[in-house]
């Protein structure tokens, strides 16, 4: 704690004046992180006009630059890994306030694509399914450059086709016809249905 207020030029007593503790130093710390991350990118509005497949994929093109660490400081990607590998209080509190908002959006589109009504587990399970996806992208990067030579990767791994490839495997999942991806602007264009 000494060595974190020496290199921030502060008085180790106002950890304790501002945070109450170390604890939440480091849980304020995290949901920073977190912060940041959204603030350099976004969710878009989602409006309920548009069609739930080109939601599916904005959603799931802004979760991939999220977690691929685009434009991110890597201290941030560190701790945010760190926190969901040994989670602590800040984890709780993370989830609560940033991630379950946007996972609550990504149930309601799925809600839009499934073509029956299906069990709330059913429909977690899904949503889990789209994360783990563009998660993977994060954490199996080297893995992923291992296995696939670069130019492969330039060709076929940008932000853009990754965000098609998972969400066709989702509008799939769901029984949806896999549509042809329009791509917009800034690469948060939608597919058409």
């Amino acid at each position: 704690m000494r060595a974190i207020c020496r290199a921030a030029g502060v008085n180790s007593a106002s950890v304790n004046y501002y945070f109450g503790d170390k604890q939440r130093l480091y849980i304020e710390t995290v949901k920073r992180a977190r912060q940041l991350r959204m603030q350099q990118v976004p969710m878009p509005t989602l409006d309920r006009q548009t069609a739930p497949a080109t939601r599916l994929r904005i959603f799931v093109h802004t979760m991939l630059s999220r977690m691929t660490g685009v434009g991110e400081e890597p201290w941030q990607s560190r701790l945010m890994i760190r926190e969901f590998l040994n989670p602590s209080g800040a984890c709780q509190e993370v989830v609560e306030q940033h991630f379950r908002p946007e996972f609550n959006l990504l149930l309601a589109i799925l809600d839009e694509l499934l073509p029956v009504p299906v069990s709330p587990h059913v429909r977690q399970q899904l949503a889990f399914s789209v994360v783990g996806q563009c998660l993977f992208y994060r954490v199996a990067r080297e893995a992923v450059a291992f296995l696939v030579p670069a130019e492969e990767r330039e060709a076929h791994y940008s932000l853009d086709v990754l965000a098609d490839h998972i969400t066709s495997v989702t509008l799939g999942a769901v029984g949806r016809p896999v549509c042809v991806p329009d791509v917009g602007a800034r690469g948060t264009g939608g597919l058409a249905e």
